[in-house]
């Protein structure tokens, strides 16, 4: 397992707990998730960059709101997608 895979695992282990109404247990899963996700962009595209910073305000709207399902969309779509992304070009 490359550690791309462990995020995506990680990412979509967070959008479950999510979904499942766990949202502290979650929380705290997503701030070592964005740590991981961090370190791994640091060589990514200023492009690949943009679409996290876009998606860090998404996720953060959604936890202000308490949209756990949007939070959990994200993680689960958006944040595999991108990492996924990253991966491939290196």
């Amino acid at each position: 397992m490359t550690v791309f895979d462990s995020s995506i695992a990680e990412a979509r282990r967070c959008s479950a707990l999510f979904r499942f109404g766990r949202e502290v247990e979650a929380a705290l899963l997503m701030v070592e998730l964005f740590d991981g996700i961090q370190a791994r962009l640091l060589q990514a595209s200023a492009e690949q960059h943009q679409v996290w910073a876009q998606l860090l305000m998404q996720m953060f709207g959604c936890q202000e709101r308490q949209d756990w399902l949007g939070l959990a969309d994200t993680l689960e779509y958006e944040v595999v997608q991108l990492l996924q992304r990253v991966e491939a070009s290196h």
